[in-house]
């Protein structure tokens, strides 16, 4: 099989994969259905597809070679253009970072394309080569929504378990020590906020196409993953509000330290201000300064700096400043 040839199975049947390019071509381009999974990244790939491919309609064949794209579902005649994402579990990748994954289906056939592994499209293969996947379009469509709908959920149960822990350790000492790991969980809300929206949105658009061969059971359990799409949007949406009041719970403790730490500086200021002025007077290297030749002049004057210090903070005391 050629390098930018993922994999590629017949749907019904055993679930055996197709293994030469010929085959791949015939079985899309012949009437029962069949699925190749293609690498975006590999050179080889558009030209595979304008070469194989070309009795689609060119809107489709654009759309699935397209640098940029977002969650979004488009009938075009019978089939159906559907851009969705999944989460990035692969190693060493974060996984908010989603994979992109581009797939037309109709009837007969089943072409994706995404620029990295997707764990999801890995089982789904994986499913079928043991001859318990789907055997026709409509099931693969719900179960390719159903596997990345459930990684992204517990990605985001996982995301929303991890706020609450933080949630708890801010009341606990809401130092600014949590302010980067706080920072931490906004970024990862904001990169699946980016697309989750979109991707309900487009699962819903699925269920609004009218497919004829997307069945009643399929139709239903589309309809649990638009169900399950919506209440993971809300979660993340309460998770960014939850950690929202986290970052402001911190930044008020930072700031009641600071206050503090200003107030007390203030209070020292206050009372050594009058000291230096009165040492600083009482320095100068000027003839007929009172005391220079009395022996206690040295004791009295500490004295009066204390006296004086005193003075200075029952003042504060009085003015309720302490």
């Amino acid at each position: 099989m050629d390098r930018h040839i993922v994999l590629a199975h017949r749907l019904a049947g055993d679930g055996a994969a197709i293994d030469t390019d010929e085959d791949i071509s015939e079985a899309l381009a012949a009437d029962g259905c069949a699925w190749v999974h293609l690498s975006f990244d590999r050179p080889e790939t558009a030209i595979w597809i304008e070469r194989h491919l070309d009795y689609l309609d060119p809107s489709i064949r654009a759309a699935l070679t397209e640098p940029m794209s977002r969650p979004r579902a488009l009938r075009i005649g019978a089939g159906l253009l559907l851009i969705l994402r999944g989460i990035n579990l692969n190693e060493g990748a974060d996984p908010e970072d989603m994979v992109s994954l581009r797939v037309y289906i109709d009837p007969a056939r089943i072409v994706s394309l995404s620029r990295r592994k997707l764990r999801s499209v890995g089982e789904l293969s994986d499913r079928i080569a043991r001859g318990q996947g789907p055997e026709d379009a409509g099931a693969f469509l719900a179960d390719l929504v159903e596997l990345l709908t459930d990684r992204i959920e517990a990605q985001v149960a996982d995301l929303e378990a991890r706020s609450e822990a933080l949630e708890a350790a801010v009341i606990q000492d809401p130092m600014p020590n949590h302010a980067a790991e706080t920072t931490d969980q906004r970024l990862e809300v904001a990169d699946l906020r980016r697309f989750l929206p979109a991707q309900r949105d487009a699962v819903r658009d699925c269920l609004r196409a009218g497919l004829d061969w997307v069945d009643e059971a399929d139709h239903a359990k589309l309809g649990e993953q638009l169900d399950q799409l919506t209440r993971v949007t809300e979660t993340l949406d309460a998770v960014r509000e939850q950690l929202a009041t986290i970052r402001a719970e911190i930044d008020g403790a930072r700031d009641e330290r600071l206050n503090r730490n200003l107030y007390v500086l203030s209070v020292i200021s206050a009372v050594f201000l009058p000291l230096g002025f009165m040492t600083g007077l009482m320095g100068i290297n000027l003839a007929g300064m009172p005391g220079a030749s009395w022996p206690p002049a040295f004791w009295v004057f500490s004295g009066s700096m204390v006296v004086m210090a005193v003075a200075v903070l029952a003042v504060l005391r009085l003015f309720r400043v302490l």
